[in-house]
This record gives C-alpha cells, sequence and structure tokens, in this order.
C-alpha cells in the first residue's frame, strides 16, 4: 500500500504548485519502490574501507529497497579484507578483518544536478558509533576544492549542517558547520520519527534545513576555493551520497550498540526553479 501510495503522489507532486511550492518543479525522485537493490541505473556502490578511518565495511548487500523504502542496514559481523598487508601503516591495508559492515550508494558519474531543492524524508539511528549522511560532492576537482554538502549528518548526539572548500592546502578544508544536539528538540521520540532534510541552492546561497528549521546558510561567493580558483565549489554540478558509518574519526563507540542498526529513506527528491 506504501508502494502505491508513493507512485500516485510523485505523479501528482510532477504538477503540484500549491502556496510554497509554486516555484518548484520536480525534475527527478527515487521513491525507492522497487524491490531489491537500488536501482543501478542511479546508484553505485562504495566498498571496503572508504574513508575518515571508518569501523565498517561497506558491501552491497547491506543496502536494499524494501515495502517503499531503502533500507542502509549496519551489521556486527567479521569480514576479510583482500587489500591487509601485515605492517602496513596504511589504515586501509592494515587491517585483517571488518568487524562491522554497512552501505554507501552514490550517484557519482550517473546523475548529478546544480542548483535546485534537494529533500530526503528518513529515519536516522542515534545509537552511539552511529553516522548515517546524506551528502553532495562537486563532480570536478580534489577534496576539498570540488566542495561538499552535508545536507544530513549525524554522530555523537549531534546533527550536523556542513558545507566545506579548499583552503589552500590540500586536503584541508574551510568548513561552515553548524551542530545541533538532537536533544534541543524536546522530544524523547524524535529518533523513532521520520523527518525531512532540505537543501534550497541557488547562485547566490546554499541553505539547509530540517523540518523547515533553517540550521545553516552559505554565501557562494564567500566560499571560494583559496588557491584552486579553476575550480568553483558550489557553481558546479554536484552528486549525492547517501551511506551509514560506523566510528571512525567522529563516529564514536559502538560497542555498546544494539545491531543490526538502519537508516531508512522514505524518498529523495530533487526540485528545480519553475521557468
Amino acid at each position: 500500500m506504501h508502494t502505491l501510495f508513493k507512485t500516485l503522489l510523485i505523479a501528482l507532486l510532477a504538477g503540484f504548485s500549491a502556496p510554497g511550492f509554486a516555484q518548484w518543479k520536480l525534475v527527478w525522485a527515487d521513491e525507492f519502490t522497487q524491490e531489491g537493490a537500488p536501482d543501478a541505473q542511479t546508484w553505485n556502490f562504495e566498498q571496503g574501507f572508504v574513508r575518515n578511518h571508518e569501523a565498517q565495511w561497506y558491501q552491497p548487500a547491506n543496502a536494499t529497497c524494501k515495502d517503499g523504502f531503502l533500507i542502509i542496514e549496519a551489521r556486527k559481523e567479521r569480514v576479510s579484507n583482500p587489500a591487509y598487508k601485515p605492517g602496513s601503516e596504511n589504515w586501509k591495508e592494515k587491517q585483517e578483518f571488518a568487524e562491522y559492515t554497512s552501505a554507501s550508494i552514490t550517484t557519482r558519474n550517473k546523475k548529478t544536478w546544480q542548483y535546485g531543492r534537494f529533500e530526503m524524508r528518513a529515519r536516522i539511528n542515534t545509537q552511539p558509533g552511529m553516522w548515517p549522511a546524506f551528502w553532495t560532492l562537486g563532480e570536478k576537482g580534489e577534496w576539498p576544492d570540488n566542495g561538499e554538502i552535508d545536507i544530513m549528518e549525524y554522530y555523537r548526539g549531534d546533527l550536523l549542517a556542513n558545507l566545506a572548500w579548499g583552503s589552500g592546502e590540500r586536503f584541508k578544508p574551510i568548513w561552515n558547520s553548524v551542530k545541533k544536539p538532537v536533544k534541543e528538540f524536546d522530544d524523547p521520540q524524535w529518533a523513532d520519527k521520520f523527518h525531512i532534510w532540505r537543501m534550497d541552492w541557488d547562485e547566490q546561497f546554499v541553505r539547509l534545513y530540517v523540518d523547515d528549521q533553517l540550521l545553516t546558510s552559505q554565501e557562494i561567493d564567500k566560499a571560494a576555493n583559496v588557491k584552486n580558483k579553476s575550480v568553483q565549489p558550489f557553481r558546479q554540478p554536484h552528486y549525492m551520497v547517501l551511506n551509514l558509518a560506523i566510528g571512525g574519526d567522529n563516529g564514536g563507540d559502538p560497542a555498546g550498540t544494539q545491531f543490526p542498526a538502519r537508516f531508512e529513506v522514505d524518498y529523495v527528491r530533487v526540485y528545480e526553479k519553475a521557468r
């Protein structure tokens, strides 16, 4: 029933013009109504150890679509690391095993967007060590010169709304980062509910929201790379990333967490200004 309702709703949204939405036209959406793996025409899987010294091994088996939801599941399970090299100082090689698995999907090399309204309705897991995120990266340039926008990020009790761009020193970003403690919502059931995260991005500003509450904004002219002027981080197409990380540089200790743990996504939608 949920899947049928979403199919009808998306057809209505394509021509929706109620107050507040009159200026927006739906140009793409994934309602996750297919059963099984995410749509291969849209999504790629990241695999293995990827970033931030995180504890999980990313693998396709941990992302599935069921009953109109994308479910990214973190599991406590041991998997072998085929890149293991005894004595290596590289964090991706020195671990013989990963003790956790999860999934990360991206639209890189398949779908990108420049400007618009990006929206996700999801329920996130806020147990210790969980690090879910919905974010974008610019398609050109090395990080952080390409630009990063964290529409939703959570760890250690805080929601984060972030933007990053190049400082002039390789791999060292300039951040516009805002933390919102979940306890400030004054809702003991907040983590049990679905919420809507949104980015409004145009030629002048990026604005990031949760449930229509503005968390941060950034004037694009003031977010230019210090040295790499050939790449404009927020005036180029970006691709999306949806992932559930565990531990690592920021996520915290998952030792006391109950697994499996889920990041459940109802939909992701992109609107552009109507003309």
